[in-house]
């Protein structure tokens, strides 16, 4: 009996048990379906939800996009990614004994890379780039967007204007359209194609805008006495290995070639320097056509219009390129008549506003052909000149620039222009008439007033020497080779007027010394 109440009460404890998981499971099922229905609803919800209408001032940017979309999908396969392969040998040594030798076996010459872009201009494999990318290479191979790798041949390389040419071996291929850099204008939206960092990075895109336009970088290592520097600005995003892209305008047209940054790093810090595509042009038709380029000129040292090159030879207005000195013995311009000071302010009748227009319009002339060079002198003396133009010489280059020699620095004489100067001894003259020749007796800057008019003539940028060890030959013309001279030569010259020195930097130009006018305003 007592085992009998015991199964009664083991099964009502079943079916209690069973009774609380059925409605356990119950609630949970309830659950659920209750989710699975909100989740549904929330599904036929957002599917029956339509897009809400685009604000009318956001148009021009959804538009924008898309023209970038469009100008990516268009310049992207005329790009190409170049690996330059240099074959660098080992230094010689000899081993230190046999244990050495075979240890470490025969030293064998070294593979060094670069890399760069370019892009393809025509169907049949011609591509633009940058000198720099291509020069010293052994081996150059390119891959293009497909994936397709060929080995590349170099056509012409121009280092003046850091433009080269290379071929691949193909045909049918897309090629890039030019735009016209003269019409560009400062804050125009502009694409750079290229391979940043490498090729993981390759066929990358990026934009801005046009942020300026002539600029002169003076940090670039200068190949040639020659080079044409006149860059176009930009903001859009230039990294090592975009160097030969290109850049694109809102119409996918070319514009330029992106060819170098400014950058304490070495990489993107906000500006990028693009070569002009009308100047590329022209080299590139060259280098196709003949191999190298032919260029003229007038055979002058030039440099940009100060305030007080302006004032002194009389000009309304800041513009023009001062002639600093001739390039050679024969030089055309010196020929011609025209003299160290003058500014030029037209050509055969244009005006000159910079020194890479001058440059250009005078390059991409024809050796003998006679152009009007129009210049201002002292007092607003204005005078036409025909000059005859000259050639240069292939492949023209500057020498490592020498170390600056040491100067007795006793007495130097105080001035009135914020400098101190002395004459020079008889063994500095000797030794400058037998490295520079004659005719460049002077006195010796010796200090400068960091807060004088002179300081900032004399140390335009902090790449230079700041004047110390100059010769001053010349002042406003006439030769200055004694204190009593330069004394002389500034007496009754009121303070605020200007003064044209004519300054040797015996140094310079691979120890051949290099002259160049400077326009100092008197305290």
């Amino acid at each position: 009996m007592a085992r009998t109440k015991e199964w009664i009460k083991f099964g009502a404890l079943v079916a209690v048990t069973f009774g609380l998981a059925a409605a356990f499971v119950g609630a949970v099922d309830g659950r659920d379906s209750a989710a699975a229905e909100q989740r549904a609803t929330v599904l036929e919800t957002l599917a029956a939800a339509q897009p809400a209408p685009l604000p009318a001032e956001a148009r021009p940017a959804v538009e924008l996009g898309e023209a970038f979309v469009a100008i990516a999908q268009l310049i992207k396969p005329t790009v190409v990614y170049i690996r330059a392969e240099t074959v660098e040998q080992q230094p010689n040594r000899v081993p230190r004994g046999f244990e050495e030798f075979f240890r470490n076996g025969p030293r064998s010459p070294r593979l060094k890379s670069g890399q760069g872009s370019g892009f393809i201009i025509s169907r049949d494999g011609y591509i633009l780039t940058n000198n720099h990318v291509v020069e010293g290479a052994s081996r150059l191979r390119v891959t293009l967007l497909d994936k397709r790798v060929f080995e590349a041949e170099v056509v012409g390389r121009d280092p003046a204007t850091d433009v080269a040419v290379i071929k691949i071996d193909a045909h049918d291929l897309p090629a890039a359209s030019f735009g016209d850099s003269d019409s560009l204008r400062v804050g125009e939206w502009v694409l750079a194609v290229g391979n940043p960092l490498g090729q993981a990075f390759s066929f990358t895109v990026t934009a801005g805008i046009v942020s300026g336009m002539g600029r002169l970088l003076e940090g670039l290592p200068i190949e040639s006495q020659y080079r044409i520097m006149d860059f176009i600005q930009t903001d859009a995003a230039i990294n090592p290995g975009n160097s030969g892209g290109p850049l694109v305008n809102i119409r996918g047209q070319v514009v330029g070639i992106n060819s170098a940054i400014a950058s304490n790093t070495g990489f993107y810090q906000g500006y990028g320097f693009a070569i002009p595509m009308n100047l590329v042009r022209l080299v590139a038709d060259q280098l196709i056509s003949q191999g190298s380029v032919t260029r003229a000129i007038l055979g002058v040292r030039i440099s940009a219009v100060r305030p007080e090159d302006a004032e002194f030879v009389g000009l309304d207005e800041i513009r023009g390129v001062l002639v600093e000195d001739f390039s050679m013995e024969d030089s055309p311009a010196r020929i011609a008549g025209i003299r160290q000071g003058d500014v030029i302010v037209e050509l055969d009748g244009e005006p000159v506003q910079y020194v890479a227009q001058l440059q250009q319009e005078v390059a991409f002339r024809r050796p003998g052909e006679t152009v009007n060079v129009t210049v201002m002198r002292r007092g607003g003396e204005r005078k036409v000149i025909p000059v005859r133009l000259g050639e240069a010489p292939r492949n023209a280059t500057t020498v490592a620039r020498a170390e600056p020699a040491e100067f007795d620095a006793s007495a130097p004489h105080e001035t009135k222009l914020g400098i101190a100067v002395r004459p020079l001894t008889e063994d500095e003259a000797a030794a400058i008439e037998k490295r520079v020749g004659t005719g460049y007796d002077g006195l010796r800057v010796m200090e400068i007033d960091v807060w004088s008019p002179a300081h900032d003539r004399l140390c335009p940028s902090a790449r230079q020497r700041c004047g110390f060890g100059d010769i001053i030959t010349h002042v406003n013309g006439e030769p200055v080779r004694t204190i009593d001279e330069f004394d002389a030569a500034l007496a009754g010259i009121e303070a605020g007027a200007v003064v044209s020195l004519r300054v040797l930097n015996p140094d310079a130009g691979g120890g051949q010394g290099l002259s160049r006018v400077v326009r100092v305003r008197v305290q």
